[in-house]
């Protein structure tokens, strides 16, 4: 697979989870708790407060930001400002928050919520998607504008 369908392949699954936190504010309290955002945050919700929409509205638009720069990359649409450091940054916090669950099973005491596993697992391909992309694409994302057909 070459980079350039990776980060387009990267950039879908941001925009799968950028509507997917939409969907969440739209769902309401049963879908914050299904989807692990805590009890607190549901019971914000089902209070009417505005905080938990905010913060996940906040959270679907960094995600989208995301899926621009993924396509940018990958020449679907213009290029984005700082790319190459864009890319590199949005690798490194899946990749971390991916690998977040890694210390959590060696030094952790005790058990760990499906959840946890799995969002973690699901984060870390989008990591991986994004990082082998901009690394297989990496002289293409030059600011002079290298070829895109990698």
């Amino acid at each position: 697979m070459n980079g350039r369908v990776l980060l387009i392949v990267g950039g879908w699954l941001s925009v799968a989870a950028s509507l997917l936190h939409i969907a969440v504010i739209v769902g309401g309290p049963d879908w914050y708790r299904f989807f692990g955002a805590g009890e607190q945050m549901a019971r914000m919700a089902e209070r009417g407060d505005a905080y938990p929409a905010i913060i996940t509205t906040a959270i679907a638009l960094i995600l989208a930001i995301w899926a621009a720069y993924a396509f940018s990359g990958a020449g679907v649409i213009r290029r984005l400002p700082l790319l190459r450091t864009g890319l590199i940054t949005i690798s490194a916090i899946y990749l971390l928050r991916g690998s977040v669950l890694f210390p959590i099973f060696l030094f952790g005491n005790g058990p760990v919520a499906q959840f946890d596993i799995w969002s973690s697992l699901i984060v870390l391909a989008y990591g991986i998607a994004y990082a082998s992309g901009t690394w297989l694409s990496w002289p293409a994302l030059r600011p002079d504008g290298g070829s895109i057909a990698t």
